[in-house]
């Protein structure tokens, strides 16, 4: 059979899935697991690393069963991750030696302080273009070495392995033979030059994480490895790889400087393509890899918010306002108004353009006769609200206003979020006809290098709109909401 499709593993926040797509990009197979979160102390998230191994070989063999091709059909595997989670294993085991810490985790808040007290951001964002902050992998990497008995010394003699999840997984699937990363995921770390392209020895030892412990680099095209010959009956190579946010920017096709997209799932990450000019920030936004082909890198400004959809689920989950993720859009549009209500859901604290670690989640402005319905209002506001605090803070940096934003992830499925998004952005929100994007740019990246697509070209023509919303608020109503917006931030900014 010719080897005429792609599998994506998309492996995310709070599931596993692979994705399967034939050479017209469109999905042909799915298949998914969720796995669980662990919450040990306030502000820490983490995950088991082993459950994410086994669901994700799940759910490959599922995904190329469903699809009848079998493993010699697949012409290529592309991985995208969960970025700034962080593993560190055995090398001569590949054994986890600490659960997973993910991007979400508060608990190096201390660490990062003291390396600002110490006088250290502006070298760190010169260098990596990005902010001392918990949710990076650097000081992760650290807290595990010095909290788990022997491990610092273990480091030091090459005995154990650093990778953020892709680069986990890639050491699994190929048997434990290679250990790699891509530029994209490198460049979320703490640890690496985004202008050279290469692991920065200085931050290396400022961040006390030994050297010896790091992957190789690789684009994020190209061949990798191939996978045991045991997991899926035959060896499949695995030619792309990317962080998940970065291979959305390359599903949604904006390989243009200019062109933007935002991603809505557990948090929301808007990433503005910038081309071959990394552009500095100084209003706290992050530079960033968009991605290595051919040697070639490509920059993008991001804006990224922990809390989107995961404030949807606490919702559902944690107050029972809300029976299914879904029936938010009816419930926002069975009031007439948000009733002066906000909810700044920092709950694991704010992101960009704030940067505050401490931050706590605020619900204000209730009132008697304010309900449930008004509540997840508030909660679909607060993201459309976090976009444009995004979105003029890059304006604010001389970054060319882009005239649409392409959307995809969970909560893009909900009209009445979009056509908010629309009126608080005042431009045109595009939703694809495909939310799979996160998936299809990883698959697009191992299609490139198997043949299966030809050129970016070839990519640009498979994207499709499924619906554009147009701004319609008009912009006194805009601007008060915005005001309402700010006030909030301000009370949960505020310090005893």
């Amino acid at each position: 059979m010719n080897a005429s499709h792609v599998l994506a593993i998309d492996q995310g926040t709070t599931s596993t899935r692979a994705i399967v797509f034939d050479a017209r990009a469109r999905t042909v197979a799915l298949a998914r697991r969720e796995f669980a979160q662990h919450y040990p102390a306030s502000g820490w998230v983490e995950h088991d690393a082993e459950d994410i191994w086994r669901d994700t070989v799940e759910v490959l063999r599922e995904a190329i069963e469903r699809v009848g091709c079998g493993p010699e059909g697949i012409a290529g595997i592309g991985i995208t991750n969960q970025r700034e989670t962080t593993v560190v294993w055995e090398r001569a085991t590949g054994r986890p030696l600490y659960r997973a810490i993910v991007w979400q985790d508060r608990r190096t808040s201390d660490a990062c302080a003291a390396l600002r007290a110490q006088g250290l951001e502006e070298l760190v964002r010169a260098r990596t273009g990005l902010l001392l902050d918990p949710y990076f992998s650097g000081t992760k990497v650290a807290w595990i070495l010095d909290q788990v008995p022997g491990a610092r010394a273990r480091a030091e003699r090459g005995e154990l392995a650093f990778g953020t999840i892709d680069c986990f997984l890639l050491w699994r699937l190929t048997g434990g033979r290679i250990h790699a990363t891509d530029a994209t995921n490198a460049s979320r770390t703490l640890l690496f030059d985004i202008h050279r392209q290469e692991w920065d020895a200085e931050l290396c030892q400022l961040l006390r994480v030994p050297r010896p412990m790091l992957p190789q680099v690789l684009d994020n095209s190209g061949l990798f490895g191939a996978t045991e010959p045991g997991l899926l009956g035959r060896p499949v190579p695995i030619t792309g790889m990317a962080g998940d946010q970065q291979a959305a920017l390359f599903g949604q096709a904006c390989f243009s400087a200019g062109m933007a997209k935002s991603t809505y799932g557990t948090g929301c990450f808007l990433l503005l393509n910038t081309g071959d000019t990394p552009v500095a920030s100084h209003n706290r936004m992050l530079t960033t890899v968009a991605c290595r082909l051919g040697g070639r890198v490509r920059y993008a400004m991001e804006g990224s918010i922990f809390v989107a959809g995961a404030a949807v689920k606490w919702l559902r989950d944690s107050l029972k306002v809300l029976g299914a993720a879904a029936d938010s859009a009816t419930a926002a549009a069975a009031v007439p108004d948000d009733h002066g209500v906000y909810v700044v859901p920092a709950f694991v604290g704010l992101g960009a353009p704030y940067w505050d670690p401490d931050a706590r989640g605020l619900i204000c402005g209730l009132t008697l006769d304010s309900g449930g319905a008004h509540l997840i209002r508030a909660v679909l506001e607060s993201v459309a609200y976090q976009t444009r605090d995004l979105t003029q803070a890059m304006a604010r940096d001389g970054a060319a206003r882009a005239s649409a934003i392409r959307i995809d992830g969970g909560m893009a499925a909900n009209d009445w979020f979009c056509q908010f998004l629309a009126d608080m952005l005042d431009a045109r929100v595009e939703r694809p006809a495909d939310l799979e994007t996160t998936a299809l740019g990883a698959a697009f990246l191992a299609g490139l290098a198997t043949g299966v697509w030809k050129d970016e070209a070839a990519l640009a023509a498979t994207w499709r709109a499924e619906a554009s919303f147009t701004p319609r608020m008009p912009a006194q109503r805009r601007e008060k909401l915005a005001a309402g917006w700010q006030q909030a931030i301000r009370r949960t900014l505020l310090r005893p």
